[in-house]
């Protein structure tokens, strides 16, 4: 059972920058490798959508709209994902969730984390 948990929510004001980070371990507290990871957001009233993933290579790939704004990053060793949002705006609220691909293909979710962009 992979446990992934995310952090780095919060209010920020319009404009400003967060980083988000997401962890997967095992329930022991073993660290499983990770394929893809990546990000998803459900803004409030809306379906989930994709922000953006990364595989163990580095490839990555963005939601058309917030490519230039979010950049992914992950530490392998430590089967960590990063976010980092910038130039956020009020349209960028949302309930950001961490996503995982184990090593059998399996999907992953964390619970998530509330970013409120607001002045």
């Amino acid at each position: 059972q992979v446990q992934l948990v995310e952090s780095g929510g919060g209010l920020v004001q319009p404009g400003g920058s967060l980083r988000l980070s997401c962890a997967a371990s095992g329930a022991s507290g073993i660290i499983f490798p990770m394929n893809a990871m990546g990000w998803y957001r459900q803004c409030p009233g809306l379906e989930r959508e994709f922000v953006a993933e990364i595989t163990t290579g580095g490839r990555t790939n963005y939601a058309e709209s917030l490519k230039g704004r979010f950049t992914i990053s992950r530490e392998n060793a430590k089967n960590t994902v990063y976010l980092q949002m910038n130039g956020l705006n009020p349209e960028d609220t949302a309930v950001y969730s961490c996503w995982a691909q184990d090593m059998y293909g399996r999907d992953n979710w964390g619970k998530g984390t509330l970013v409120t962009v607001s002045s």
